[in-house]
């Protein structure tokens, strides 16, 4: 079993710490990406989604096993469900953390304002590190802390000020509903209670449209779960994976 992880528009490879460890003690092989313009590679011009999507494929073709379950947390469960166009026989199974099929209503006003609060503070002249920390805040549950917290922040005030409003401005035109029909592998949709950039009524209801999905609510945790209360999202993953690939060794 290969589990490939994703890590949203705020973060890198790194983050994952805590789910790597839990994943390797249970015997799965485990890919940890840093996305096209994430880490030390350059940012694409052409920045976008379905340019990540693509890049996963390539990655999934080179470092992919027999069964690879790929988990991605917001823009990478975006970058993930994009992916199963371009090559679904690559992806045996899916965990979406706090994510959607699309982003915001269609007239695109709800966009464009997600978008200014995220660049404006940049835009007045504060760095990264500044407003990072504030902005991951206002997106946990009150309170929310720990090493993985701790961690999350770091990498995320790591993060080069022009990757950071790429990736903004690319989630904001993501649309992938048309998807959701076509996926049929096992799907573990896990939401936060308290999360209100991928609410837990959107991914109930994005849950309804993919063929063999399973939601959970975290009670309790904002946008990042896994980070919030690692244990309780760790044990989700491991109980989806054993569920439904139970006579997978790692590969």
């Amino acid at each position: 079993m290969t589990v490939v992880l994703l890590h949203g528009a705020f973060g890198a490879k790194e983050y994952w710490r805590a789910q790597i460890q839990a994943l390797v003690r249970d015997g799965h092989r485990v890919v940890a990406w840093d996305a096209p313009g994430y880490g030390l590679s350059p940012l694409p011009p052409d920045f976008s989604i379905d340019f990540c999507a693509t890049a996963l494929c390539d990655l999934l073709r080179r470092e992919g096993g027999a069964c690879n379950v790929v988990l991605g947390h917001s823009m990478g469960g975006m970058i993930a469900q994009r992916a199963w166009a371009y090559a679904p026989q690559l992806i045996q199974g899916y965990v979406l953390s706090a994510t959607s099929a699309a982003f915001g209503k269609s007239d695109g006003d709800w966009q464009r304002e997600f978008v200014r609060q995220r660049v404006a503070p940049l835009d007045a002249g504060r760095t990264l590190p500044d407003h990072a920390p504030g902005m991951l805040r206002t997106m946990m549950a009150a309170g929310a802390a720990g090493p993985a917290v701790n961690l999350l922040i770091a990498t995320v005030s790591l993060m080069r000020e022009e990757t950071f409003r790429a990736a903004v401005a690319a989630i904001a035109t993501f649309e992938g509903r048309a998807l959701l029909p076509t996926m049929h592998v096992p799907v573990l949709c896990v939401a936060g209670e308290l999360d209100r950039t991928a609410p837990a009524e959107v991914m109930a209801k994005m849950a309804t449209k993919l063929p063999r999905a399973q939601f959970v609510s975290l009670p309790g945790v904002g946008h990042f779960g896994w980070a919030e209360q690692p244990d309780a999202f760790n044990q989700l993953l491991l109980q989806f994976l054993s569920d439904h690939f139970p006579s997978r060794s790692a590969s």
